[in-house]
């Protein structure tokens, strides 16, 4: 039996490429190409972390978190000034439990949001936010049945405020 082969020579049925394939490290094509990919992962992840902390604002500026502590806060005060009125705290405690994985998956540490929490400069600027909003509500502090009224509204309308209080 005559065939026409490709190779000079070969006179047999023979299989081209029935070599094993190199070995590459010790590994096959499938987890040599699995090992590369994890490689290239890990560099693209390595060269992105300067960039995701480069890009990360003040959390002050992270509009969901901040305005909710600014709503929380001013509730905590509408109840400790009015008597008939009181803060829904469990609720509060909750949604900050939230607002701080919120803040950790965008990438910010514990020790970011204790200082952003605990800072007097921001405190300062929540109080003053709080207090602009309070008189421009009518409220006076020394009046505390102000407190009251607007307390009863926010809860009547419930506000992103309200949701935080209680009427006794």
């Amino acid at each position: 039996m005559n065939q026409f082969f490709a190779y000079q020579g070969v006179t047999q049925d023979v299989l081209l490429n029935s070599a094993p394939a190199p070995d590459r490290f010790g590994l096959s094509k499938t987890k040599g190409f699995v090992m590369s990919g994890i490689k290239l992962l890990t560099v693209l992840s390595v060269l992105a972390i300067p960039t995701a902390v480069a890009a990360k604002p003040p959390l002050r500026e992270v509009k969901e978190i901040d305005d909710e502590l600014y709503y929380i806060a001013t509730a905590n005060e509408i109840s400790d000034y009015c008597p008939s009125i009181s803060g829904r705290r469990l609720k509060a405690i909750g949604v900050m439990w939230g607002l701080k994985s919120k803040a950790n998956s965008l990438g910010y540490s514990d020790g970011e949001i204790r200082a952003y929490v605990e800072s007097d400069a921001e405190k300062d600027r929540m109080r003053a936010k709080g207090e602009t909003y309070l008189a421009a509500n009518g409220v006076s502090y020394d009046n505390p049945k102000s407190f009251c009224t607007l307390g009863q509204a926010e809860i009547e309308r419930n506000s992103a405020i309200g949701v935080y209080l209680r009427a006794n």
